[in-house]
């Protein structure tokens, strides 16, 4: 299952950085966005990273979430590997279990809470 969120005004590049930090903390769920999405699709660029520093590191993924400690097994299994496509959003959260009710009203609550300082205003469509 996907929970696909659509932002709606600025400051857009801080909400998808404030929806990152919220997917740190959460292991059940993996992330696509269009920041990781384009980095991903950089040609030329080794290790789909920025600054020479790639996803496929534990520091380069620190770095990019800008944390200073994360376990390495979520460092594999925070960014998105299946494929799917953002489409028309700017980003989703991919369930790595289905969810139940509780699980789906928690991530609305901490997105509510990493978006309300930005004043970004955002749907989510959970498929």
């Amino acid at each position: 299952m996907i929970s696909y969120v659509k932002l709606y005004g600025p400051p857009l590049m801080k909400a998808l950085r404030a929806l990152e930090k919220v997917a740190v903390d959460m292991p059940e769920v993996c992330i696509m966005d269009t920041n990781i999405q384009a980095a991903l699709h950089m040609p030329g660029v080794p290790s789909y990273g920025m600054g020479g520093l790639g996803f496929d590191s534990t520091h380069g993924v620190m770095e990019f979430f800008g944390v200073e400690d994360m376990p390495e097994e979520r460092c594999d299994t925070i960014i998105s590997k299946s494929g799917h496509k953002l489409g028309e959003y700017d980003f989703f959260f991919e369930w790595f279990i289905d969810p139940s009710m509780d699980q789906v009203e928690d991530l609305i609550g901490r997105i509510d809470e990493a978006l309300m300082p930005l004043g970004v205003k955002y749907t989510l469509t959970t498929k």
